[in-house]
């Protein structure tokens, strides 16, 4: 399956890896990934490792770069954050963008950021000249039912891009409707099976009640409890426990609760028009571009060669804890202004799109300005229930409790804030985008 650009060369893809943990065993097995997309598709594979980790943990992580065996057409990128500036600041000041202080700071921000460092991918995937980023997660694997393992790579690299029409004869089915044939199918992506996505099961096993009162947090306000319901049997579970027994993908316009970011792919069409949300410390932050393909009719692959999620020993020690019980109380709050955005963008449809079929960055700026204007008093209601809730479970719970109460303001406050710098970002994003593909791949690492 040959797929080659204007000058015969074959088509450049990133396959992004960010991480922040030691994850030597994870490089491991992307490297084998990158191989068998470069034998089986004739793609020229750039491995992207966006290293945030320690020195002596990015030591290890380079010898497992240098332990990679060579193939031919595979690339590999290893950027620690000194690097990663470096390349920022450039592309910043060739964007003329006025602040570039504020926008690097959006673009590496010092706490975590799930949108942030895929957005870095984004740059460095647009200076590499490539025409799709496939990203994975660090604290996952892949199946192996047979012993080989199970590369997503294999759905992703048959349809992304293509005319729907023609993709078609790529998959399993088609449940498209036949007006949007003529659009390139811009995301495939799969799920996982393991651990939850969000590290709440503890709280299922000691009171399913206050379980289901803390999940319905992030529906819309407004709901029916039969809906919230619905979600809460469903929120953070991926594919359960179904292990994959044959290959089965179909084209559509993909539910955004059927895929997720460890196990993902886009067309450059998309994320080199709209940014991901560069909120920190808040989990799901990185997953809005999965509900503007949604919410655009844009085509998609869902496929079944899900990933397997584990959690990593570090997010069971109490500092741990804290960290990630307060990312998914600012995952709660972000909820009350991208359900807004959200409901704008499915009211808009084919609005969203120009002639050529292109998201509007422009109308989503919009939406996102016009969301950093409502009334807090239901995150104000979410941070009581959470706070009732956490201090009915007791130990480190209600301890968690009394640390999240002297911070409220400043947790609104951040949840606003994170909206409108979000629609700063997507307002200078075409700009960055060109700067970086005018620079070129140049040390760019690897």
């Amino acid at each position: 399956m040959r797929r080659v650009n204007h000058v015969g060369r074959p088509d450049r893809i990133c396959l992004a890896l960010p991480t922040n943990r030691a994850c030597s065993a994870t490089i491991a097995a992307i490297g084998e990934e990158a191989a068998y997309a470069a034998r089986h598709f004739d793609v020229e594979v750039h491995l992207l490792i966006l290293d945030s980790c320690d020195d002596a943990t990015r030591a290890a992580h380079a010898r497992a770069v240098a332990e990679l065996p060579a193939v031919p057409h595979v690339i590999v990128h290893h950027l620690g954050e000194a690097e990663q500036r470096d390349l920022l600041r450039d592309v910043i000041q060739r964007s003329g963008i006025a602040d570039g202080g504020a926008m690097l700071r959006l673009l590496l921000p010092a706490d975590v950021s799930y949108g942030a460092c895929t957005n870095r991918a984004f740059l460095i995937a647009a200076a590499l000249g490539c025409r799709s980023v496939h990203r994975r997660d660090s604290d996952s694997t892949y199946q192996c039912p047979d012993g080989t393992p199970l590369f997503p790579i294999h759905h992703e690299l048959r349809s992304l891009g293509r005319p729907a029409a023609e993709a078609s004869a790529g998959v399993t089915e088609t449940l498209l409707d036949p007006a949007h044939a003529e659009r390139p199918v811009s995301m495939v992506g799969s799920s996982f099976i393991g651990e939850l996505s969000v590290d709440i099961g503890e709280i299922a096993r000691l009171d399913p009640g206050v379980h289901h009162d803390v999940v319905s947090l992030w529906a819309p306000a407004d709901w029916p409890e039969t809906s919230k319901r619905q979600l809460v049997e469903e929120s953070f579970t991926g594919a359960g426990s179904a292990r994959f027994t044959e290959d089965h993908s179909t084209l559509t316009v993909v539910d955004p609760m059927r895929v997720d970011m460890c196990n993902i792919s886009f067309d450059h069409a998309v994320y080199e028009r709209v940014p991901l949300p560069p909120a920190t410390s808040t989990i799901g932050s990185d997953y809005f571009l999965i509900h503007l393909v949604h919410d655009a009719a844009l085509p998609g692959v869902l496929h079944n060669r899900t990933i397997e999620n584990f959690y990593t020993p570090q997010r069971r020690t109490d500092t741990g804890f804290v960290a990630y019980q307060t990312r998914f109380v600012k995952f709660l709050l972000s909820m009350l202004y991208f359900h807004h955005v959200y409901a704008r963008m499915a009211a808009a449809g084919d609005a969203l799109l120009d002639h050529r079929g292109h998201v509007r960055a422009d109308t989503v700026v919009e939406f996102l300005r016009e969301s950093t204007g409502l009334d807090r008093a239901e995150n104000v209601w979410r941070l009581d229930r959470v706070d009732t809730s956490y201090r009915k479970l007791g130990g480190r719970y209600e301890a968690f409790a009394d640390l999240l109460a002297p911070r409220r303001e400043q947790l609104l406050d951040e949840a606003e804030r994170d909206m409108a710098d979000f629609a700063l970002l997507t307002g200078a994003w075409a700009r960055l985008v060109r700067a970086a593909r005018d620079r070129g791949p140049r040390s760019a690492g690897g």
